[in-house]
């Protein structure tokens, strides 16, 4: 996690921001029309999560999620990144949308590796 440039950091943050936004408008709109939003929600913190882990071993800011948030948050956000894999094969090359869903696996790849770190760290 140490040897990534400032370009890597700065594209995966930027990543997991633009998730989080298209994740919490479609929680918006799911709401107004009365559909379930459990999933939507779960997905959408999971993605906060992970992007806070980020933000923590690249910024260094602070967060305040359990032990068992992160776990939730991890078996989740790997979830994704399988379903994010299946359309990143399937996307045309040289696409714009190639390029987002690489983006975005990178990310997800990169919070995933920081919040086994952490947890190999953590003594308890």
């Amino acid at each position: 996690m140490d040897n990534l440039t400032e370009t890597t950091k700065e594209e995966s943050l930027k990543s997991f921001r633009s998730t989080i936004r298209k994740s919490e408008n479609a929680l918006s709109s799911m709401t107004e029309k009365g559909a379930n939003t459990t999933v939507v929600a779960k997905r959408l913190k999971a993605l906060s999560i992970g992007l806070a882990v980020l933000e923590h071993v690249w910024e260094e800011k602070s967060h305040t999620y359990s032990p068992e948030e992160l776990a939730e948050a991890r078996i989740l956000l790997a979830g994704l990144l399988t379903s994010i894999e299946g359309v990143y094969a399937k996307s045309k090359l040289g696409s714009p949308q190639k390029t987002l869903l690489e983006r975005r696996v990178k990310s997800f790849e990169l919070a995933l590796q920081a919040m086994d770190d952490s947890t190999d760290k953590d003594p308890s």
